[in-house]
């Protein structure tokens, strides 16, 4: 009963009936005490689950291999880090009790839970080393575990070794990996494997649509993701709970606000149990149309309903406030730390571009000075970084910039851009192209420059405003450098703003007009294409004899705009030596 009870998610009715046979005297086994930890566990309550586990041990009940087992699995799917899980793992050894299969699959999914792809790697050689054999189960953890680190070629090999043991991959393999290009921006590579799966005899399932809408939704691609909610409806498939997560959080990103809110009402029409997930996208979506207090409310509502907000909630919320009322930002920081939940990366970056939004760079200045007192390391950097201290932060934030390079990239992609617009804001200029240069090394907007024999392309569709020009520099002293080595320039020269003839306001976008500002600024003969209003186009011979030109070496190399009114004294950094940088710039990168 208890185990059934937790099947279906009634952890509460699985507790009153442990606690009945305990009463009645024959509740005090092992089986009873695993049974309401995997309840716990499969609801997501791992600190329920260890509190039973250790209630377990001091009532004389030895645990066996399914109750270690089972408190892995809670442990992978709570979130807990891997270093509980390995002490667990730790102790069932000295125990006397040999892990198995499920010991080492529950293991890698600890590791896929926290993006720890190299973790993952570690303990999937240990269990080869011991002998025991992977199953579907294992290579599929491992490969989500690997695509959560952005680790696509890895993920392939690892993929294409399953057919060496005999194991073929099924939905959910094919599945994971559409997953992890989509959410790369790797839609060739994503439609490449859909199509691999059907050739394989595989049909797409409620998983592969998942996937690639949220691919979509990530990217932009709202229409496209649209369609595919349409698509897979049509075909018979029966959205879940994460089906209709993915697209209203598609719908949000592509300010498609009104629509967000009717797939919300057919959700509830489908009789589906809203998450937090499903909520937090919505709150997402009302938060991005300035309808914070219809978010504000929905909060409340899901609270009522026993749905505990993450970090994602109040992410969007601190977001909101940013773009008006800073003193609201620190309130809801705060209330968030208030509830236990640990600010990540994406907190960073809402609190970056709240800062861009700030009136001044006092004012700026202060925000982070007040978040300091929350995490001294991450918004040190961004203060040092801001006040213009980049020898004396560098190194700490290289540190930070390696840790994120961990992290999936929409993640990396929206830290960098926030962080970077900031700087670019308020003058900072020298440390925003060299944050840009630092994202790049660890491609971030891997194909922002991209080669063939008739055209060098750079695309800055997927930065912010900032980030963009800043990459604008680098780019073009990138090219430059290619002549002084004796290169030439091909054909055609473009630069990619995201926003042409497909997109739903065609011809204008803020990071359009500021990057056609910007190159009118420098005098950069680059023009409008003529069927694409998103691209900017020149003649390669034309690029060359501006770029050799006396005075475009100085147009090009950025320094700082100082503002000598505010916190003079604080803008110690000294400006690092141009020639060294331009070699980082292109020595850092093969591809250019």
């Amino acid at each position: 009963m208890i185990s059934t009870l937790g099947r279906l998610g009634k952890v509460e009715i699985a507790q009153e009936v442990f606690l009945r046979s305990q009463k009645a005297g024959f509740g005090n086994n092992v089986y009873a005490y695993s049974a309401l930890v995997s309840a716990y566990g499969r609801s997501g309550r791992c600190s329920e689950a260890l509190k039973v586990f250790q209630a377990m041990k001091k009532a004389g009940c030895k645990p066996n291999l399914i109750t270690y087992n089972t408190i892995i699995d809670a442990c992978g799917k709570g979130g807990v880090n891997l270093k509980k899980a390995l002490d667990i793992f730790e102790e069932m050894q000295r125990e006397g009790v040999e892990p198995d299969r499920i010991t080492f699959n529950s293991l890698i999914a600890v590791c896929s839970r926290g993006s720890l792809w190299e973790e993952s790697q570690r303990v999937f050689s240990e269990m080869q080393r011991r002998g025991i054999e992977q199953d579907i189960f294992t290579y599929n953890t491992l490969i989500d575990a690997v695509c959560k680190g952005g680790q696509m070629k890895l993920a392939a090999t690892i993929m294409m070794s399953m057919h060496h043991k005999l194991i073929s991959p099924n939905v959910v393999t094919y599945s994971t990996m559409i997953d992890g290009y989509g959410k790369l921006g790797r839609f060739e590579e994503a439609l490449t494997t859909c199509k691999d799966m059907e050739r394989a005899g595989l049909k797409a399932d409620v998983v592969t649509y998942n996937a690639l809408i949220d691919a979509y939704g990530k990217q932009g691609k709202h229409e496209d993701a649209a369609g595919l909610f349409v698509k897979m409806k049509a075909l018979g498939l029966i959205p879940n709970v994460l089906t209709y997560s993915a697209i209203i959080d598609a719908y949000s990103k592509g300010g498609m606000h009104l629509e967000a809110k009717q797939v919300f009402r057919e959700f509830k029409s489908a009789g589906l149990k809203p998450d937090v997930v499903l909520y937090s996208a919505l709150i997402d979506s009302y938060c991005k149309c300035g309808f914070v207090d219809d978010a504000v409310e929905l909060l409340q509502e899901m609270m009522q309903a026993g749905i505990q907000p993450n970090i994602v909630t109040y992410n969007s919320l601190i977001d909101a406030y940013g773009r008006n009322n800073q003193v609201f930002t620190v309130n809801v920081f705060h209330e968030m730390q208030q509830l236990g939940l640990k600010p990540n990366v994406v907190t960073f970056s809402a609190i970056l571009n709240a800062c861009s939004r700030c009136a001044s760079l006092q004012e700026a200045s202060v925000l982070l000075e007040e978040m300091r007192l929350f995490d001294t390391r991450v918004y040190g950097v961004a203060h040092g970084l801001l006040m213009g201290s980049r020898q004396q932060v560098w190194g700490e934030a290289e540190a930070l910039f390696d840790e994120i390079a961990r992290m999936d990239y929409a993640t990396g992609a929206a830290f960098y851009n926030a962080l970077t617009d900031v700087l670019w804001h308020f003058g900072q200029r020298e440390g925003a192209q060299k944050v840009v240069v630092a994202a790049k090394r660890r491609q971030v907007w891997e194909n922002a420059f991209w080669r063939s024999e008739q055209q060098f392309c750079l695309d800055l569709h997927l930065m912010s405003v900032g980030a963009a020009q800043a990459m604008l520099h680098v780019w073009l002293l990138d090219l430059r450098a290619l002549l002084w080595e004796g290169h030439d320039l091909p054909h055609v020269l473009s630069i990619l703003t995201g926003w042409g003839k497909h997109s739903k306001v065609a011809g204008d976008s803020t990071l359009k007009r500021a990057v056609e500002s910007h190159l009118l600024q420098m005098r950069a003969p680059f023009h409008v294409g003529r069927h694409n209003e998103g691209r900017l186009v020149c003649a390669g011979h034309v690029v060359r004899d501006w770029l050799q030109a006396p005075r475009t070496l100085d147009l090009l190399i950025l320094h700082d705009i100082v503002f000598p009114s505010v916190f003079p004294s604080q803008r110690t950094g000294q400006p690092e030596t141009q020639v060294l940088f331009l070699q980082e710039i292109h020595m850092g990168d093969s591809a250019g």
